[in-house]
């Protein structure tokens, strides 16, 4: 794991480097304006980076049947700023938002379904549930009118804690096409 942050760390250095010393090395022959400021791209360059590589990593132990940290959070063993929770689930802000409203909702039971690729017959109530228990919170949150629904599935889908949950956003205006 520590081979895979610092490969991380020396790609967004090296992108960095590239992106502020020649333009012909810029992706794609981007030219950036100076209306957009390198760092600002770099930024997201090393962001998505890092987001990657934490996904691989949790990939490696996704299955091993250990708590994760939202079943910790369900036991109150770690704190969190909940928004909404009853018998079968339970929502509450993300720590890292990418919207002004950033919700997090999660089954209580994890049951076997860590990911949305591990759903089977059995998970059908809980499933639809969620997307209930999305909708409440988006009421809660006053942001009912318009909201992203996002579940990132597996290593490629940058999954980054194996407990499956849904991401409610929004609080502004959502674009498109996503991620």
């Amino acid at each position: 794991m520590a081979a895979m942050a610092a490969a991380a760390k020396l790609t967004a250095a090296a992108s960095s480097l590239l992106l502020r010393r020649s333009p012909l090395l810029r992706p794609h022959g981007l030219r950036l304006s100076r209306r957009f400021a390198p760092q600002r791209f770099v930024r997201h360059i090393a962001s998505s980076t890092n987001e990657e590589a934490a996904a691989k990593a949790a990939a490696a132990t996704a299955d091993t049947g250990g708590p994760t940290i939202f079943d910790k959070i369900i036991a109150k063993e770690i704190p969190s700023n909940v928004v909404y929770e009853d018998e079968k689930v339970l929502a509450f802000r993300d720590i890292n938002p990418q919207a002004p409203v950033h919700v997090l909702v999660i089954p209580k039971k994890r049951d076997g379904l860590t990911g949305l690729d591990k759903a089977e017959p059995r998970h059908v109530e809980i499933l639809g549930y969620l997307l209930y228990a999305a909708k409440i919170v988006a009421e809660k949150e006053g942001i009912a009118e318009g909201f992203r629904v996002v579940i990132n599935n597996g290593p490629e889908g940058c999954q980054s804690v194996y407990h499956l949950h849904l991401h409610v956003l929004g609080g502004r205006q959502m674009t498109w096409p996503a991620g």
